[in-house]
């Protein structure tokens, strides 16, 4: 058997004791100061850090107040800034007319004339804007065209428009809508009786009207004045036609003595008749309901869009100022009276 030739192992050095294996270890001396114990000392470090928290909390807060203070003053100037930004951005005012609504706006939709259109052109060319119109056609209310023209839109998708036109600058109306600015009366309208000064020589009450065939709007206020006067007295005698234009065309066709609308209605259609000075008047009718001094008419915009309105009002003023505003009314054959 072979013999062993294993190397003798290098010697180790000892490990030192330390603790309780030392010789000379001993135990401590108990300190007459009792250890504070261990839930109170965590209760006191939750304490501590909670405070240093709320520390840094407070000098983080401390510092961003500046910052803070001047957001919004700031947002509130962008919002401002952004409506009349924007529409120049886009280089396009839209506004919307309504539609069937002679002399104001009428026509097909891709051909739409009349004095609101006029008056669009003119505003937007002052502003340095192309015109695109919007035409729509009448809700039940005005308080669902101002909903869906000027601060909603159509839930069909169409519109809201920038502005709108032909708007009663009506102090009801605009509580009712806090939503729009109705802003900028551009004329004031006012109801007349249209009547044949061959057919009837005066007109000074409704009484006079008794027995004679009149023509009126269909679904516009004063035709519901005309008719329920004194409990129906003159209902019988009214025929409805399907706008204040088309009522006025009845009676110089001769197929009414007299018609009821708005002065506007009456003079663009009378401006465009061959007849005699004096075949034709206009006059007031004293019928409950009907303000004697008519009401202005303007425009609307969302209610936030504050710079608009001032720019609207500017290029407004400008047209009036110019004369150019009375030589839209002229051109159409109506009279331009104080908002």
């Amino acid at each position: 058997m072979a013999a062993c030739t294993c190397h003798p192992s290098r010697p180790r050095s000892r490990r030192k004791p330390s603790g309780r294996s030392r010789p000379t270890w001993k135990p401590a001396a108990r300190s007459d100061v009792t250890r504070e114990p261990l839930a109170a000392r965590t209760v006191r470090r939750q304490d501590m850090t909670e405070k240093r928290t709320h520390l840094d909390r407070r000098q983080v807060l401390a510092g961003l107040l500046p910052l803070l203070a001047g957001v919004p003053v700031l947002a509130q100037a962008q919002t401002e800034l952004s409506d009349l930004a924007k529409i120049r951005a886009s280089g396009v005012l839209k506004v919307a007319v309504y539609k069937d609504n002679a002399p104001f706006s009428d026509g097909p939709t891709n051909d739409v004339k009349g004095l609101d259109v006029s008056i669009a052109t003119a505003l937007a060319r002052q502003l340095g804007l192309k015109l695109a119109l919007l035409p729509f056609d009448a809700g039940e209310n005005m308080n669902d065209d101002l909903r869906n023209m000027v601060w909603r839109g159509h839930y069909l998708g169409y519109g809201p428009a920038d502005v709108m036109l032909q708007v009663p600058g009506d102090r009801y109306l605009m509580a009712r809508n806090r939503q729009v600015l109705i802003l900028a009366p551009y004329m004031r309208q006012s109801l007349v009786l249209a009547y044949d000064t061959r057919r009837i020589a005066d007109v000074s009450s409704p009484e006079d009207l008794k027995g004679l065939q009149l023509a009126a709007e269909r679904g516009a206020g004063a035709t519901s004045a005309l008719m329920g006067y004194s409990g129906g007295l003159l209902r019988a005698q009214v025929g409805i036609h399907n706008t204040g234009t088309q009522a006025v065309q009845a009676m110089l066709d001769g197929k009414a003595v007299a018609a009821y609308v708005t002065r506007a209605q009456a003079e663009s259609v009378l401006s465009r008749a061959e007849a005699q000075p004096g075949q034709y008047r206009l006059t007031p009718l004293a019928l409950s309901g009907i303000p004697d001094t008519g009401w202005p008419v303007g425009m609307a915009i969302k209610a936030e869009n504050k710079e608009l309105g001032l720019a609207l009002e500017s290029a407004l003023q400008s047209i009036r100022g110019s004369g150019e505003l009375l030589a839209i009314f002229k051109q159409h054959g109506m009279t331009l009276t104080a908002p």
